[in-house]
């Protein structure tokens, strides 16, 4: 059955335009209530929004059969993104879309600010001629405090210069010499707030920017400050807002973003301030932009839909892979399905996985993941790349990577060592041509194709131990496909490929007659 998308926000027709071009069925919809979106998500597998529809965990329960929230823009706080997660939905937006227009619309409120253009252009509407009442300040020699020197934070940089303005920001996640070829110096938050007659926000809305400025801050700003926000509602404080241009703790303020949009009636008072400039929403409101986030959230979803491509994730793994790391997927898989089941009802306490040889280079995130979700199978039934490393965490699961020049015999392997029970062993596994191949268990070493049902024996070294398997297994009409022994210490581990499904009477016999042995039936089969 083909995938169904539908937009329940206004999207532009060129994004409608490919996403009804890919042949799934797609429903326009917006102005949805949250009921009535509830009514209906269970039959899409695609949700298109802009920042109207609020995507809740109602929303998500009754969305049966969805894989994919599309964000047409950046911001991603209408969404529930951990709950997203949790349910295996993939969360992407438009990253980059719309960043030209927020810049610019940035840089037109700071100048509309310094220039109270607003206010003089209301005042020339009503017929006056007040030229000294609205009297500005220039930009030129003035400190620009930049919170969050980001893609859009840059472009405001850049522009900025322009003003021969004197720029600093704070960025903790910026490198220094990104910030350097922006003419922008980076310093603390409080240096930025105490020394900027001009600041702008360019930061997301997240649990420790809430309320970033807020009383305390605007306390330590000069009286002559100037603060724009064309970010995200929330990292300002309204009602603190409202205070400190009331009582002029500093000069002006310019805002595009709000706490609640529209506003409710206890923010609207803060529309009587004459020393605010206020816009609604209009950051990425041109129609280069809107035509940008449209095309990109459509062909990015469609992308997803089609051909499990995930790009401009909120909520899943960053890194990619290539040619040679790609056939290493399905292996990683069965062996972290092969660690569910050789752990059994005990819990993994820790998962440590080692790329060796050609794979030390390589981006292997998604290799991690892919190993977690084969492990995860076996034990939530449900599992994907998006939930897996959240649902493993939850579980108290130590997940570790790493990487060693080093793999004996292979161009490229991988190791799991796996801890529980206070036990700790360790499988290997590599691709030949496309092929997966099991090739050792804790000392052991042998090679033999993974795939389908496996039986692994560990046991002492001795004679007859392949024939009395062999007959075991022949008793139950169950046909062995490939055998492998490999030996240490006087202990031999054999691996065998099974035709048949194993019967647990079966495995407690063949576990019986080789004495002190460990018996395990794997199925790999999907």
């Amino acid at each position: 059955m083909a995938s169904k998308i539908l937009v329940s926000d206004p999207l532009s027709d060129e994004g409608l335009e490919i996403l009804k071009a890919s042949g799934f069925p797609v429903d326009v919809k917006p102005g949805l209530t949250e009921d009535e979106l509830c009514a209906i998500i269970g039959d899409y597998d695609c949700l298109i929004i802009r920042s109207g529809t609020k995507v809740t965990p109602k929303v998500m329960d009754a969305a049966k059969n969805l894989k994919v929230i599309g964000r047409a823009g950046v911001g991603v706080d209408n969404i529930d993104v951990p709950y997203a997660t949790d349910k295996g939905i993939l969360v992407m937006n438009t990253p980059s879309a719309n960043i030209l227009s927020a810049a610019e619309h940035s840089c037109a409120m700071l100048l509309a600010l310094a220039r109270n253009i607003p206010f003089a252009h209301e005042s020339m509407h009503k017929g006056e001629w007040k030229r000294s009442k609205y009297t500005g300040v220039e930009m030129n020699g003035k400190v620009l405090g930049i919170i969050g020197v980001g893609r859009v934070g840059g472009e405001v940089a850049k522009r900025m210069k322009a003003f021969n303005m004197t720029m600093i920001g704070y960025d903790p996640y910026l490198p220094q010499d990104v910030a350097d070829s922006l003419g922008v110096r980076l310093t603390t938050l409080e240096e930025v707030i105490t020394k900027a007659d001009f600041m702008t926000i360019h930061t997301p809305l997240l649990p420790e920017t809430r309320n970033m400025i807020s009383m305390p801050q605007f306390k330590m700003m000069k009286p002559n400050a100037r603060i724009a926000n064309v970010a995200r509602g929330g990292i300002v404080n309204e009602d603190d807002l409202y205070t400190a241009l009331k009582e002029k703790v500093i000069a002006g303020a310019a805002f595009d973003v709000w706490c609640n949009e529209p506003l409710t009636d206890d923010e609207k008072k803060l529309l009587e301030l004459d020393n605010l400039v206020t816009t609604p929403h209009l950051g990425a409101s041109t129609v280069e932009a809107q035509e940008r986030v449209a095309v990109e959230v459509a062909e990015h979803a469609v992308m997803y839909l089609k051909d499990g491509i995930i790009s401009n994730a909120i909520n899943a793994p960053r890194g990619k892979l290539d040619a040679e790391t790609e056939p290493y997927v399905p292996l990683v898989e069965n062996m972290g399905r092969m660690v569910q089941q050789l752990v059994g009802n005990h819990p993994l306490d820790k998962l440590e996985i080692s790329y060796c040889g050609s794979l030390a280079q390589k981006q292997t995130k998604l290799l991690t993941v892919s190993a977690v979700v084969g492990y995860l199978k076996g034990v939530i039934g449900e599992a994907n790349i998006i939930n897996a490393l959240p649902v493993a965490k939850q579980k108290g699961i130590e997940i570790t990577e790493s990487s060693s020049d080093t793999a004996k015999d292979y161009a490229g392997v991988v190791e799991m060592k796996f801890s529980y029970a206070n036990e700790t062993h360790a499988i290997r596994g590599t691709v030949m041509g496309d092929q997966a191949r099991f090739v050792g268990y804790d000392d052991y070493m042998f090679d033999i194709i993974m795939s389908g049902d496996l039986m692994m024996l560990s046991y002492k070294d001795g004679p007859g131990m392949i024939g009395t398997v062999g007959k075991a297994l022949g008793d139950v009409n169950v046909n062995v496909g490939q055998m492998t022994v490999g030996r240490s210490e006087g202990r031999a581990f054999m691996v065998l490929t099974v035709d048949q499904w194993v019967p647990e009477e079966t495995v407690a016999k063949i576990n019986a007659a080789v004495g002190d042995g460990k018996v395990k039936f794997i199925d790999l089969t999907e």
